[in-house]
């Protein structure tokens, strides 16, 4: 690791290569596929396009009903850490975005999120006695669930001794939505030749990258207390919370195509869709500053840092160019910054080229999802 962090820091290298986890994937989704005949027993369907979506959706006859299971990563090891730091609780913080990694996916495809189930799974027991930390976290995470207009149904809290280190957790979550009227499923195969790009801001880093912000910490005198430009602690800028983008997606399903959650695989995930698309980038959102940090500190390039982090932009709207002015004034109303940023046009092979960058090309093979 050591020559690594001297030459820079790459994902794969923190060990979350996707070259090696996404194989897996596949071969569970082509599994996953010969059982979608299952649900015609209960007169349902799959809607076989969303297999490889970040949301699967079954046709229910009058409406869609769309389901997600997502975990939150790493993120709490920060909210331990910062926690010893500062003697405040900050377990509220990841709760928010353990229910925003999976509501914010629903919100791909147009769903309106209702219902959502925790898992917490710990090592010890006494993880689960340290009141403060979890009133944070129930707090957290219900505050999440009001925000999204959502109902925390329950969930489960297994004891998992010699799996989960009996100091931290791991956390996860469920989250079931609907799409009440059916014109407001959002597909790949719905983008068109000229779409529009609108790229909506992050609040951060959310809850992907946090792997390697770790293992910049560790180059850090300070770790997690060394201050950013601003004069905020490192460790405290990771764990701002991740923003819920299912009021924003409520609000103009009916004028989209499309929508990713730009989470693992950074801006590659623009080109999600299957269809052969080039996704053309010609204006940049603000880079927050845990970025630049990251980026300095790691070093970590931009070919690095563009795919696979956020870099300013936690979401994706796809729609014809005469609604998107509709569209940044519709998430500046809800207090978000977005712009359109760029274009959408039919090419032999999917590819995502970031203008500003020299035009930086990420490649289809460099996003294998499905």
């Amino acid at each position: 690791m050591s020559e690594q962090l001297e030459q820079g820091m790459t994902y794969a290298g923190t060990g979350i290569n996707y070259k090696e986890m996404d194989p897996f994937k596949r071969k569970a989704l082509g599994r996953a596929l010969r059982t979608r005949r299952n649900l015609e027993r209960l007169g349902f369907k799959v809607v076989e396009e969303s297999y490889g979506e970040s949301a699967i959706v079954i046709d229910v006859g009058p409406f869609y009903l769309v389901v997600v299971e997502e975990g939150l990563g790493t993120k709490n090891l920060v909210a331990e850490a910062m926690e010893e730091i500062s003697g405040e609780a900050c377990h509220g913080l990841v709760a928010q975005c353990n229910f925003a990694m999976a509501s914010n996916d629903l919100s791909t495809v147009g769903a309106t999120p209702f219902l959502a189930m925790l898992h917490l799974a710990v090592g010890n027991a006494k993880w689960l006695a340290d009141k403060e930390r979890t009133d944070a976290l129930v707090d957290g995470y219900g505050d999440a669930c009001d925000e999204a207009g959502c109902t925390w149904g329950g969930g489960e809290t297994p004891t998992l001794r010699d799996i989960v280190n009996p100091s931290s957790a791991v956390f996860a979550n469920c989250c079931i939505g609907a799409i009440m009227d059916k014109d407001n499923l959002l597909l790949g195969s719905r983008i068109e030749h000229g779409d529009a790009i609108i790229l909506v801001e992050s609040s951060g880093i959310h809850a992907n990258g946090l792997t390697l912000a770790r293992d910049i910490r560790a180059k850090l005198p300070e770790g997690y207390a060394a201050k950013l430009p601003s004069g905020r602690k490192y460790g405290e800028v990771l764990l701002d919370p991740t923003i819920i983008y299912a009021p924003l997606v409520d609000a103009c399903a009916h004028l989209l195509h499309y929508a990713v959650n730009i989470t693992g695989h950074g801006w590659r995930k623009l080109m999600r869709a299957k269809q052969n698309f080039t996704y053309v980038v010609e204006k940049l959102p603000e880079v927050p500053e845990i970025f630049r940090f990251m980026q300095e500190h790691g070093p970590v390039d931009d070919r690095e840092a563009y795919g696979n982090l956020n870099m300013g932009a936690g979401f994706a709207l796809y729609a014809s160019p005469r609604h998107a002015d509709e569209i940044v004034q519709i998430a500046q109303g809800l207090g978000l910054k977005a712009l359109t940023a760029g274009y959408v046009f039919e090419s032999e092979r999917r590819q995502v080229v970031i203008g500003p960058l020299d035009n930086l090309t990420y490649d289809e093979e460099e996003l294998k999802v499905r």
